[in-house]
């Protein structure tokens, strides 16, 4: 009888466990809440200072390229805050010192350049408050990042040589 039996069945195997999904990753970190500007990084960069016939100029950036720059034309009695990015419109500035905060206008450079302008005339108390700034400014633009730059002597530089003093 025993051969008229049928061969045990065997049990097929267990089907592989459902893969378990993945978990979803870690929320981001807030963005970093700083209750002054001072306390932020300070731009990746350095100042330079270049004399040229219209005055001298101040560029802050890194090897890849200027960020921004006091700019003099002594002729025309200004020194003239470019900011590298583009724009077709005017844009709303903000320089932003120990002393002072004032609200300007970005206005873009002829000839499709890719800065924005900002004329200041000689006078204009905004360039002593970025000189002597206690350790660094702001400077803000709409859709551009922010920049906190040092206070460093090119700056001051820029402003008593268009000056002529």
């Amino acid at each position: 009888m025993s051969a008229c039996a049928a061969p045990p069945v065997v049990p097929p195997a267990p089907p592989p466990p459902a893969p378990r999904p993945a978990a979803p990753p870690p929320p981001p970190a807030p963005a970093q809440s700083l209750k002054d500007w001072r306390d932020a990084p300070q731009t990746p960069g350095d100042w330079r200072f270049e004399m040229r016939a219209e005055g001298g100029i101040a560029r802050f950036g890194t090897a890849q390229g200027t960020l921004f720059a006091l700019s003099c034309n002594r002729e025309a009695r200004t020194i003239t805050l470019v900011r590298t990015g583009s724009s077709a419109v005017s844009l709303p500035m903000t320089v932003a010192t120990t002393s002072e905060t004032r609200p300007l206008s970005a206005e873009p450079a002829p000839r499709d350049e890719p800065h924005l302008l900002a004329p200041l005339g000689l006078q204009d108390t905004l360039l002593d408050a970025m000189a002597f700034s206690r350790g660094r400014f702001l400077v803000e633009v709409n859709g551009l990042p922010t920049l906190y730059l040092p206070a460093w002597a090119e700056v001051g530089r820029v402003v008593e040589d268009c000056r002529g003093r």
